[in-house]
């Protein structure tokens, strides 16, 4: 019997839910899945049905992540984006060690150094290097933002205000973005892969686009106007907060608006071009925004309801 590939944050969280697009690409290709979840609900019982081994433990708690990893052939590493995540990897780097596992996929985001503008992405550095030293055949996968939470941010106040509200910039601040569905795709190559050359980076960009065109994309496929209204960061972060965002990730995206107003990313530049990794290793082109939100209009007239 093949041993199954352990696939953390597996049912999908608030963000690009990569873990459960690397569950299920996984067992389409017949590879078994042991999917760590933080609890059993009907997100689980769904990865349950299509196949998937579930586990259900705490990444803060080593021994939890031990018994999770034993047996296992490799693992998909995705922390969510809030506090732990050192502990997290320390204790899924040890635990990987003492099992013998070979090979390790980190989703870490597209900056991650200690010069990066958020303490988040300088974790991720550091989470790097963890890996990197428990000789554990890790590999890396830097992604930028998700479209995923650009759709979270546009519906939070897009439906009740007609306006996406946030702070940044002007409409010619430039972003770049890629699906979930593209950095599972990836991962799961990776992980699929005869060889993996350990401590490889791979960054992953699938759009590179401006405020405005992200706008008239919503206001194409909603069919409506849509404004941009800027508001300020102390705004943004009272909002957040009170929406329940957890004080981690409010601290992460704050530092990262402000570090993208002040960017002034040009999309000619190379260095944030679509990155050709998402179809060689994830079998097909990048997914474009506007595809993505017409993907999701139901959500987005649900809401507006």
């Amino acid at each position: 019997m093949v041993n199954p590939v352990l696939v953390t944050s597996a049912s999908g969280g608030r963000q690009g839910k990569t873990g459960r697009h690397v569950s299920e690409l996984l067992l389409k290709r017949g590879i078994p899945v042991r999917a760590f979840v933080h609890r059993i609900d009907e997100r689980s019982e769904r990865l349950r049905a299509l196949g998937a081994e579930i586990f259900e433990g705490d990444f803060l708690d080593a021994r939890s992540v031990m018994r999770a990893v034993q047996d296992t052939a490799a693992i998909y590493f995705a922390y969510p984006v809030q506090d732990g995540l050192l502990d997290a990897t320390t204790a899924t780097a040890l635990a990987a060690r003492q099992a013998g596992v070979r090979r390790l996929v980190n989703l870490v985001m597209l900056q991650s150094s200690l010069e990066a503008p958020t303490p988040r992405m300088r974790q991720n550095f550091l989470s790097e290097q963890v890996f990197e030293w428990a000789d554990i055949g890790a590999a890396h996968i830097r992604a930028t933002v998700f479209y995923e939470n650009v759709a979270a941010l546009v519906r939070q106040s897009l439906p009740a205000q007609g306006a996406v509200r946030l702070p940044w910039g002007s409409e010619n601040t430039v972003l770049p973005l890629v699906a979930g569905e593209d950095v599972g795709r990836v991962a799961a190559g990776l992980l699929a892969a005869p060889e993996l050359a350990a401590g490889t980076a791979y960054p992953l960009i699938g759009a590179t686009l401006s405020l405005r065109e992200i706008i008239a994309t919503f206001g194409r496929v909603l069919g409506q106007n849509v404004r941009y209204e800027e508001i300020s960061d102390e705004e943004w972060r009272r909002e957040a907060l009170a929406r329940g965002i957890n004080a981690h990730a409010v601290e992460h995206l704050s530092n990262l608006w402000r570090a993208l107003r002040a960017a002034a990313i040009d999309p000619s530049d190379p260095r944030f071009a679509v990155t050709e990794t998402i179809e060689k290793i994830g079998g097909e082109r990048p997914k474009s925004f506007e595809t993505f939100v017409r993907e999701r209009e139901a959500e987005f007239i649900r809401q507006a309801g």
